[in-house]
């Protein structure tokens, strides 16, 4: 059963730890390229703001941007601004999402969020601690994967598994991490099926795109190509 409130309460301790790490940088650090192709450090800091203020639309009843463009525009326009702006706007944009989780409602409910997608309400702050924790990780100042809470990244594999549950083009693809947790996912495609095996944020790092999967071990076939996130 998802808990809403303790996820939340993951939320801010992990917005905690990306502060105080992005309180260590300069400006000109945040004009340096991040992780994500195309995307100075400024432009992780500029989404994650803005996604905070989204998704505070999206458990209000709002959609959750105007539009793609819109979105895309927010964060060029805020990618360059100086280091103690982006920290302010990230505490503050932080506190408008914790306030609205904090706020009584019907966390049953069925929300709307980008393209489409429909989720329960009480996904929404394990959704938010996703892009925090990962987005951390993306902007290469020493935080990774490995850093993570355990909890976080065998959930968030057990998320992006289902989120590739049933894919036409995905072959049936097992995964295991070390200490035998186990997930299955793909199994739409007609090409057998495929096990892969390595340290839970190594299967994390490959899933979300992070990482290559060299680390990986695979039997049954080449390491899958996954469909885009």
């Amino acid at each position: 059963m998802i808990d809403h409130a303790r996820d939340l309460a993951s939320v801010h301790a992990a917005t905690e730890r990306l502060l105080l790490a992005v309180g260590e940088l300069d400006n000109a650090a945040l004009a340096e390229s991040s992780r994500l192709p195309g995307w100075a450090r400024g432009h992780v800091l500029a989404h994650l703001a803005r996604n905070a203020d989204a998704l505070v639309n999206v458990l209000e009843g709002r959609p959750m941007y105007v539009s793609a463009q819109a979105r895309d525009a927010d964060i060029e326009r805020d990618a360059s601004r100086p280091l103690d702006v982006q920290l302010a706007d990230l505490r503050e944009s932080a506190a408008r999402f914790r306030a609205a989780g904090a706020a009584p409602a019907d966390w049953s409910r069925t929300v709307e969020l980008r393209n489409g997608v429909t989720d329960a309400a009480a996904r929404v702050p394990f959704r938010r601690w996703g892009e925090v924790a990962l987005h951390h990780v993306d902007l290469g100042i020493g935080f990774e994967l490995e850093d993570l809470p355990e909890e976080f990244v065998l959930r968030e594999i057990d998320f992006l598994a289902a989120r590739f549950s049933g894919h036409k083009d995905l072959p049936t693809t097992g995964l295991a991490a070390t200490g035998e947790q186990v997930w299955t996912t793909g199994g739409g495609a007609e090409s057998g099926s495929v096990a892969v095996r390595g340290a839970a944020p190594e299967l994390l790092g490959w899933l979300a795109g992070r990482r290559d999967g060299t680390a990986l071990r695979v039997g049954g076939g080449p390491l899958p190509t996954l469909p885009p996130l």
